[in-house]
Formats: structure tokens, sequence, C-alpha cells
């Protein structure tokens, strides 16, 4: 009779005591659940798996070899492994999700029997030592490989590693369910990464201090900030497009808004302001700018000022301005301070416009879209560096009280 996987765990651990060895598990039966079967015929079942009864012998990661035209699997990055075990060594991540094996050996398909994989008669049956091939999941496999290896007292061998497992698929078979289990995966968008990463740190402070280990907090701190810029400010409202709404009349996606923070983010002054004032400064920037070059802001469609370039630009220039406004002992967070500073660099600013004729353009134009302007010219990560410097060129030397 075939068992439903609710009640495994709890059988998976009475099979397995007592050990003889903790070393070297037993070999015992897995409790397991038949399921559809693969077009070919080939059964598939599913389950959970002690760790100690997969590794660290008895699996094997088919990894593609060219010189050979042997396997199909993309190389371990170790950074993958090495943080994932870090991450399951201090309980941050736990492993729902279960990964995809296949057992090769032509006797598979009687070792399954009464809802239990036998490991022993595959064992006795098998002409290799390997039993099983990893199909996907190899990254979870050898960060729990490691952690055995590096931790042998921490009872990882008991970890339970859910499962699904073709029996008695060839390589071919295997290669085929390799490559729609990862051609078809999609992963998250990056605006609803980002807009999730607030969300849970929202609820788990110790999620932001992970984070910060890796170097991701910015993230959470620009995720806030876009997503208060889009509520609240006068410049912003209804241009910034948040994660999974329509384009409609947006000029800007979060996950670019969030990304042009990064440099202000980083810097001393900036990254140490209250969210508040943060809000505040980037505010009475942007309207600053906006009394500058008001008719760019009438018109966002018309312009680049409030998109990719022209936001990727502006932000990292204001890591700059907010030294000169510093230095002069002037308000961060008043629009006068931003417009005064950049009324000249932005009217002084020329360029080619996209028209083919290489018509000359200058201050507020500079900005309009193609064909009609020159910003566009300027999308690539190297133009927003050439665009940023001679934008610099232009702002008041910073003077030293």
């Amino acid at each position: 009779m075939l068992t439903t996987i609710d009640n495994q765990k709890e059988e998976f651990v009475m099979a397995r005591m007592p050990l003889l060895d903790r070393s070297k598990p037993t070999i015992e039966n897995i409790r397991v659940v038949e399921g559809q079967k693969l077009r070919s015929g080939v059964p598939v079942i599913a389950g959970y798996i002690p760790a100690g009864h997969l590794i660290p012998d008895n699996f094997d990661i088919p990894t593609y070899d060219p010189r050979h035209n042997r396997g199909y699997q993309r190389p371990l990055q170790e950074s993958r492994v090495n943080e994932l075990a870090t991450d399951l060594k201090k309980k941050r991540v736990d492993l729902p999700t279960a990964i995809l094996l296949n057992l090769r050996n032509r006797e598979a398909r009687q070792a399954v029997h009464d809802g239990q994989l036998r490991l022993g008669f595959l064992r006795d049956s098998a002409s290799s030592a390997i039993l099983f091939h990893v199909v996907d999941g190899q990254h979870r496999v050898a960060a729990l490989k490691k952690l055995m290896e590096e931790d042998p007292d921490g009872g990882w061998e008991d970890f339970l590693i859910p499962f699904i497992c073709m029996v008695g698929a060839n390589e071919q078979e295997e290669m085929e369910q390799f490559y729609v289990v990862n051609s078809r995966a999609k992963s998250v968008r990056t605006d609803l990464a980002f807009a999730l990463l607030r969300k849970l740190t929202d609820r788990d402070p110790k999620m932001f201090e992970r984070l910060e280990e890796k170097g991701r907090g910015w993230q959470v701190a620009a995720e806030k900030l876009v997503e208060a810029l889009a509520e609240t400010s006068s410049v912003w409202r209804g241009l910034i497009r948040l994660a999974a709404t329509e384009k409609a009349g947006t000029t800007m996606p979060s996950a670019s808004m969030v990304t042009s923070l990064k440099p202000m983010l980083a810097s001393s002054f900036f990254g140490r302001l209250s969210f508040a004032q943060q809000q505040q400064v980037i505010e009475a920037f942007w309207t600053g700018l906006r009394d500058v070059m008001r008719p760019a802001f009438d018109n966002p469609q018309e312009f680049v000022i409030q998109k990719g370039v022209g936001v990727i630009v502006m932000h990292a220039i204001l890591v700059d301005v907010m030294e000169i406004v510093r230095s002069t002992g002037r308000s961060v967070i008043e629009p006068t301070t931003y417009s005064d500073i950049m009324r000249e660099p932005m009217e002084r600013l020329q360029g080619e416009a996209q028209d083919g004729h290489g018509s000359p353009v200058q201050g507020v134009d500079f900005w309009r879209t193609a064909p009609l302007g020159a910003a566009g010219s300027y999308s690539s990560s190297a133009g927003r560096r050439v665009l940023i410097s001679k934008i610099r060129q232009t702002l008041p030397v910073v003077e030293v009280v």
C-alpha cells in the first residue's frame, strides 16, 4: 500500500533507528509514492531521502565534458555551494523543493515495491557503486556534502531531502528532463525581487542583517525610497512603474530606479541619513532640476531626463552635488540649493541630435527623445560614464572652509 508524503518524515526517522554506524548509514527502504509516468513510460516516484543515504558516495552529477561528449550538467559554482552551505548551517534557509534524480540501474523498477524504494536491492543488483544521478539540484546536494564533510557530528546525514526520482530512465531521458526544467524556469523579475526583499526585512530584522553581510542591504533601502517617491513625490508620482503594475504612463521601471540609487546609498554622507532625510534630499534635488528644465518635466514622455539614462546619470551626479552643497553650508533639503548649482551645467550641456545630421542641441533640448535629442546616444554603460564626466566638469569646485 502506498503512503502519502505527509506521513513520511516520521516514518523515515523511525526506519533508520538504530544506526549501527552513524558515519555509514545502513541501507534502508525509503517510503515513496508513485506518480504519473513519463511519456516514455518511465515510472516516477517521490519521497524524502536522508542525506546520508545519498551522500557521499551514492550519487553522481553528470557534468558536461566537451572533450568526451559526455554529461549535460553545468559545472558546479563553488560560490553558490559555499553560500548555501553557510546559510544551511546558520539555519537561514530551508530546502523545501525537491531535487530531481534518476536510477539508471536496469533493475531499478523491481526496486520499487509496495510503496518502498529498496536501496538494498539496488545495491545488490547495481553494476556501479553509484545509485543516483542528480538531474536537477546539484548545488543543494553539493552543499549538504560539504556540510557532512566539514561538520561530521552535525547530524547532516539525517537531513531529509525531498526528491522526485525517475526509475530506470537512460541518459537521453535525463537530458530531456534537465532541459525542460532549466529552459522553462523563469527567475523572479528584478522589480518583484526587490519588493519581496523589502517586505521580508520589514517582518524579519535579521533578514536585513543577512543582506548586509552579502552587500545587498542597499537594495532594501533603495526599494523603500523608490516606493515612497512613487507614492508621495510631486516630481515622480505616477511615473515609476512598481512591480506587477502596467506600464501605462510611467517612464521609469522601479528596478532601474532602485539600481540608480546605489552610488548615493554607498556614499558616506547620504548613506548615514535617516530614511526621511534621504527622501527629502532626493525630492529636493529633482524639484530643483524641474525648476531648471521645466519643459522636460511638463512632458516627461518626450524627454529622457526621467527615464533610464537621465535618472542613472543624475543620481550619480547627485553624489558630487551633495558635497558641493555641504562645502557651501547650504541646506541639502532645499530645492533652490540644487537649482542654483545645476542651472549652469544643464544649460551648457551640448551634444548632437540623433537625427542623422548631427544637429547641435543644448540645454533642455539635449534631453529630448531621439531623434531630436542627444542624451539617447549615451544610454550604454560606457556612454553614461562619458555623460557623467561631461556634467561633472561643469559643476562648481568644492570649496574648503
